[in-house]
């Protein structure tokens, strides 16, 4: 599925990590549920979803907010949870989508490449570190590293600067409702790659610019004639 009015050259892709490469989000929510349950506090599916896309500092507020801890500071709920998704990288196998790898590889065979994630920077390493792909990348930005989490379009255009690529010619690849939206805030065009584990919220295929099924039915050269052709 495709917007009509989406098309136009793509110079670079930028991917998310989570639930885009690394079917992480599974984890990030069993060490959330842990924390909350370790402070005498339920974590439902509705606050999940409230945290999803926000950098460190958002999430942790909204845990905070939400789980009424105010005898912890945000910086203290950050590093929990962060510790315990590193944790988890450390112990187990580490939960690549697909081929994840394979499909970065072949498409940074024709256009640079970078990550723009909401991760805390140490999960993004762990994360990259397990895919093997970090000598592919020409750029991994975490959202810790701007002013505003996603939907804001802030991490994406420090990707495309870094990448040195105008933002109006990036691919973004999302899996996320708040993720498509920043990418579409930024000017680029999305394709959302929805996640089996956890289906996007609302109404992301509505948003994105494309939809297709995974990653490997990406192809941006097959979108790009696309939009030369409308």
């Amino acid at each position: 599925m495709s917007r009509a009015n989406a098309g136009r050259r793509i110079d670079a892709v930028i991917f998310d990590l989570d639930g885009v490469l690394v079917d992480s989000e599974g984890w990030w929510n069993d060490v959330r549920i842990a924390f909350a349950r370790a402070h005498g506090r339920p974590w439902t599916a509705d606050d999940q979803h409230a945290v999803m896309g926000g950098n460190s500092r958002e999430w942790a507020t909204t845990m905070r907010e939400r789980l009424g801890l105010e005898h912890l500071t945000v910086e203290e709920i950050e590093a929990a949870v962060v510790d315990g998704v590193v944790r988890m990288y450390a112990a187990r196998p580490s939960p690549v989508i697909d081929d994840a790898p394979g499909e970065v590889r072949r498409i940074a065979a024709t256009r640079p490449v970078a990550i723009a994630s909401s991760s805390h920077p140490r999960v993004i390493a762990a994360a990259v570190a397990a895919l093997g792909i970090a000598d592919m990348m020409g750029a991994i930005v975490s959202s810790d590293e701007v002013a505003r989490g996603k939907p804001a379009p802030d991490v994406y255009l420090a990707a495309a600067a870094r990448l040195g690529v105008s933002a109006d010619r990036c691919l973004v690849v999302e899996d996320s409702l708040n993720g498509v939206r920043a990418g579409r805030a930024a000017g680029m065009t999305v394709v959302l790659v929805p996640n089996a584990s956890v289906p996007p919220a609302g109404n992301a295929r509505d948003v994105a610019d494309h939809v297709v099924p995974s990653l490997a039915a990406l192809d941006p050269d097959t979108l790009e004639r696309d939009a030369v052709a409308g």
